[in-house]
């Protein structure tokens, strides 16, 4: 059985209420057992100031940054606020980041998941964080896109999918990220693998010129 893969989600939305959190937690029981799921708490981050980064970074700022770290891949799940992706999660993304040359982000493989209320999805916000994981180097799972229109029809309070055809979209979703996650670290291995057959033709290489 392959080992259990560690995921962490940001969700956008601190709201006690949240339909992302919801979404996200109905995720967590979808997930095959081969994958867990973490959710980040990003609420207690403040505001990103490099002066604060220079000395001693807030503890808030170096458990999460840790908590990255250790994650096999990352689920971003956001609602949509003003066509763009909310300030707490946009802060997190920036915490995460620095200091310069100490991303985080860099190579940890990324999927996107939108949800809103409305008709969109949260179409927008999904594509401004993917223009943000391109520059911060994360490999992002594109199919499925995950775009929830209508979310509050589609999960309880209590968190569970009212849905049966949301239900298999998010459990294939899911699927698709951890099967995105293990041919990323299959391909990473082999990457690092020592090549005998180089090591052996390297010290010939300009025999014949």
């Amino acid at each position: 059985m392959d080992a259990q893969l560690r995921v962490i989600a940001l969700v956008g939305s601190l709201r006690r209420e949240s339909y992302t959190q919801r979404v996200v937690l109905a995720l967590k029981d979808l997930a095959p057992e081969t994958m867990a799921i973490e959710v980040a708490s990003i609420g207690s981050l403040s505001l990103y100031n490099e002066d604060d980064d220079t000395d001693a970074p807030p503890p808030p700022w170096q458990a999460f940054r840790n908590q990255v770290r250790r994650a096999d891949g990352v689920l971003f799940a956001t609602p949509e606020y003003n066509r763009s992706i909310p300030g707490a999660l946009k802060n997190a993304i920036d915490v995460g980041s620095r200091p310069a040359g100490a991303s985080v982000w860099s190579q940890k493989p990324a999927a996107v998941l939108s949800a809103s209320p409305g008709a969109l999805g949260g179409f927008g916000a999904n594509h401004h964080i993917r223009q943000c994981l391109t520059f911060l180097d994360m490999p992002v799972l594109q199919q499925p896109e995950a775009y929830l229109s209508r979310v509050a029809g589609l999960i309880d309070a209590d968190g569970r999918i009212t849905s049966s055809a949301t239900a298999d979209f998010l459990r294939g979703f899911v699927s698709a990220f951890e099967q995105w996650i293990r041919r990323l670290r299959h391909d990473t291995a082999i990457a690092k693998a020592p090549n005998p057959q180089a090591s052996i033709l390297a010290p010939n290489r300009f025999a014949h010129l």
